[in-house]
């Protein structure tokens, strides 16, 4: 698979420097500015560039996708932003840095911006009974705002049972608490004790959102995270069934069918077209690559907090991500550290995407695959492995390499992708 022609190359060379213009917005009535970290505006040296190539082309392998849009910023080195692959087999149509596509569990991230920024506003308080605001809903009297938030209701997840019907029927449009009921059906665990990734509580909290402030979920994310951060390519969609975007080019989505021995990677189902109510307020935004890139920069700095001594609140007290997990890899706040990054990763439909940033350095990954049949997995491996290759660019002239590390390898994620591969069959003649 090849890089991006000449000419592509250099638009998104230039486009990373979106990640150094001074963001202007309004949100709550005041004005807000963020200045992020200074980026050197120069592509990152060939060996670099040429070994995330290779770990891109081997994630493609094995996750059976045909195409991946990344995005990598190293502020005191430089940048590489592209798209490697194509739409589908066979197909010509390269992928490009301006195509919009599903950012999955990034969703969750701006859910809880809005949270945080209606307690900062006096509309709810991060403590409330989420039996405040939505009713009906059996076992949540002991559940609040936050631990929906943070993943510590205890409510179990409904993609298990939900993913069949999302691909059998992606035109349909979903009322959050009935797809939240497959999760909220499930044994529950303690509140406010152990993580559980949770799909039904993001769910839920974008209902009680929405109810406390009399405004859509969709209206609340352009009010509180886009509209500020100036993401002008971001959005949680109407449900109408659509692609992600419907006025520019947009990266198809797809899922691979299971045959014997494995999978059909030759003819991969098509699902660009669904309803972001499948995702909703967990995983139904939209976005472009350096959209999200800026987005993961500003989030992991906390920059949409109004009081500077709150802005490391949200992921002072994380919880292991899953029981066994390393040390340096925990959850709050809806997402994750991974080491001193903080991001997300997750699937939906059609994507799998995962986004990390440094909050201090300023340091930068985000990658969407356009094959969902693994989850989020690869997605997730990859980020990581690019982050590790990335760390070691050189500093540009001028410029000097902060005290930044990780702690884990890129031979570890490499490898671990490898091993994560599905097996692509030749389907049964007929």
């Amino acid at each position: 698979m090849q890089l991006l022609s000449t000419r592509r190359a250099r638009a998104a060379v230039a486009g990373a420097a979106v990640l150094g213009l001074l963001l202007t917005g309004c949100s709550s009535n005041e004005t807000f500015s963020y200045t992020p970290p200074a980026q050197v505006d120069a592509p990152l040296p060939d060996d670099t560039v040429a070994a995330m190539q290779d770990a891109v082309t081997n994630a493609l392998t094995a996750s059976g996708a045909t195409g991946a849009i990344v995005g990598v910023w190293v502020p005191w080195s430089g940048s590489w932003v592209t798209g490697v692959g194509a739409q589908g087999p066979g197909s010509d149509e390269e992928l490009s840095t301006d195509m919009a596509f599903r950012i999955a569990d990034e969703t969750r991230l701006m859910t809880c911006d809005v949270l945080y920024a209606l307690a900062d506003d006096k509309v709810v308080a991060l403590d409330d009974p989420v039996t405040d605001y939505v009713s009906g809903v059996a076992n949540l009297k002991d559940v609040t705002l936050l631990d929906l938030c943070n993943g510590t209701s205890g409510l179990g997840s409904s993609e298990g049972i939900a993913k069949q019907a999302w691909q059998n029927t992606p035109g349909r449009v979903w009322a959050p608490l009935e797809l939240a009921s497959y999760g909220l059906g499930q044994a529950r665990g303690p509140a406010d004790t152990t993580y559980r990734d949770s799909d039904a509580g993001y769910l839920v909290l974008g209902v009680a959102l929405e109810r406390a402030s009399s405004l859509t979920a969709s209206e609340l994310i352009a009010k509180y995270v886009t509209g500020p951060l100036g993401l002008s390519n971001t959005s949680l969609p109407s449900p109408e069934a659509a692609p992600p975007s419907v006025s520019g080019p947009v990266m198809k989505g797809h899922y691979l069918n299971p045959v014997e021995g494995g999978f059909d990677c030759s003819a991969p189902v098509d699902i660009t077209t669904l309803s972001s109510s499948s995702g909703y307020t967990d995983s139904g935004v939209v976005s472009t690559i350096e959209d999200l890139g800026r987005y993961a920069q500003a989030e992991a700095a906390q920059v949409l907090r109004k009081d500077d001594k709150d802005k490391g609140a949200r992921f002072s007290a994380p919880l292991p991500a899953f029981d066994g997990a390393p040390s340096w890899f925990q959850a709050t706040g809806g997402g994750f550290l991974a080491g001193t990054m903080i991001g997300q990763q997750g699937w939906t439909p059609g994507y799998a995407t995962a986004a990390y940033a440094d909050p201090t350095t300023g340091f930068t990954v985000a990658v969407t695959l356009n094959d969902s049949t693994v989850g989020a997995v690869i997605a997730q491996y990859l980020a990581w492995e690019l982050a590790a290759i990335a760390s070691k660019a050189p500093a540009a002239s001028g410029q000097s390499v902060p005290e930044f590390g990780l702690p884990f390898t890129a031979e570890q994620y490499h490898q671990a992708i490898t091993e994560a591969a599905i097996p692509c069959v030749a389907p049964p003649a007929e």
